[in-house]
């Protein structure tokens, strides 16, 4: 990007990402969070860690993939005051599906750069993504017909009712469902791994990797800087529980227990629930800004962005987006893919990521280098909220090892892939 710089200050936040459901039967620990509360409480984090005045704040960009409870459709608006920032400072919500949080960080950095909706005055802006996936169940077709003993216009609809035969949708499942490739997202990995030759024991072998490797980074406490932990009331006669990690990751994995897990999706398939991202709720926020702004205010820049690319692709592969996008952002940044130190993959699927990885490794980026913390199927994909969690991880982990250069990157439902490249500042 031949503009001046935009950078990510240090103190960024994110929560941990917690399952939507414990042990697949009791509701997850954030699922009495909308999402507006969760983004309120990265947005909180991150100005709580931030060195930076509040009120330098001019502009709010969130993701969100998904309205999933009645406050969601204002989104970035509520995820804004609950985070404690003033009724003068406008919210945006985007949404790109999965890759929803990284656009929120391209938006708003793009705002900064083209200088039309630029506040000079206030010229940071607070940027992330959130989701909870507790997603409703639906009823279609009601509003105007009699329901009990009155015609139904608004308002809510007891099942008892409803007369025999009729039944509600899950939101969710309905959702995963493509219908311009026909298929749904698990289905189109499946699509990858014959195109690509990927086999069963493969694809273990990389959900193994992930839980493996997210076991070591937390318990060397890598994540502990980036997350913002969450206190929750789950009986209010008991006391609460504080959330400090993510809660998917398996403290026992083995290829053995892998193995035994029965195709999800498709008979003789080789996505399972063991090497297929965990379906969790979570969020994250970063303020952003102007190099030479974040100087003037004495705040402390963590990395610049560099480069960002959007592409599309056939829908029936969508999990293979990440490649043009990736090219198109190291385009941007100036950089070769052997220069990259760290890439966020995120693991929708795992042999979507294997095809990625293997055309990553032509285009220069070492396979080892990516995902060094695990991803997605031991630390979940929160849709709208990914992007800007990964970018966080991205970045600390540039910090951290002393490393120049990083890429951010994931597919997006419907053929599409979103990259970010980033320089860690030391």
């Amino acid at each position: 990007m031949a503009s001046e710089p935009i950078v990510i200050l240090d103190g960024g936040r994110r929560t941990p990402r917690a399952d939507i459901l414990i042990k697949n039967r009791e509701p997850g620990l954030f699922s009495r969070f909308s999402t507006t509360q969760l983004g309120g409480m990265a947005i909180a984090a991150a100005l709580e860690h931030t060195a930076l005045d509040p009120a330098l704040i001019g502009h709010v960009v969130m993701g969100m993939a998904q309205h999933s409870h009645r406050d969601s459709i204002y989104a970035a608006q509520g995820m804004r005051w609950r985070g404690g920032l003033p009724d003068d400072v406008p919210a945006l919500t985007v949404a790109r599906i999965c890759g929803s949080g990284a656009e929120a960080v391209a938006v708003g950095a793009e705002m900064m750069l083209a200088g039309v909706r630029h506040d000079s005055e206030r010229p940071f802006s607070l940027v992330g993504g959130a989701e909870s996936m507790q997603y409703p169940f639906c009823l279609y077709n009601y509003r105007g017909k009699k329901v009990g003993a009155a015609v139904q216009k608004y308002g809510p609809i007891h099942a008892r009712s409803l007369s025999g035969g009729e039944y509600l949708q899950d939101m969710l499942l309905m959702s995963l469902y493509d219908p311009g490739a026909k298929m749904a997202m698990a289905n189109t990995a499946e699509e990858l791994a014959r195109r690509y030759q990927i086999s069963r024991e493969q694809a273990d072998e990389f959900g193994y990797r992930s839980h493996r490797l997210a076991k070591q980074a937390r318990d060397a406490g890598h994540f502990a800087e980036e997350i913002a932990p969450i206190s929750v009331e789950v009986d209010a006669a008991e006391p609460a529980i504080m959330v400090e990690h993510d809660t998917h990751i398996l403290d026992n994995a083995s290829m053995d227990k892998m193995a035994r897990l029965a195709p999800a999706f498709e008979p003789g398939g080789i996505v399972t629930a063991g090497n297929a991202s965990a379906v969790v709720d979570g969020a994250a926020a970063m303020i952003i800004g102007k190099e030479s702004e974040a100087e003037k205010h004495g705040a402390r820049p963590l990395a610049r962005i560099i480069g960002m690319g959007v592409a599309a692709c056939d829908p029936r592969i969508m999990g293979w987006g990440p490649v043009p996008s990736t090219k198109k952002a190291l385009a941007s940044a100036g950089i070769k893919g052997s220069d990259v130190d760290i890439v966020e993959l995120n693991e929708a699927f795992a042999p979507q990521a294997l095809a990625v990885i293997r055309d990553f490794a032509e285009m220069g980026i070492d396979p080892e280098r990516v995902n060094p913390m695990g991803g997605a199927i031991a630390l979940g994909h929160p849709l709208g909220a990914t992007g800007a969690i990964l970018t966080l991880t991205c970045a600390y982990a540039l910090r951290r090892h002393n490393k120049r250069y990083g890429v951010v990157t994931m597919c997006i439902g419907g053929g599409q892939g979103i990259s970010l490249a980033l320089e860690s500042v030391q």
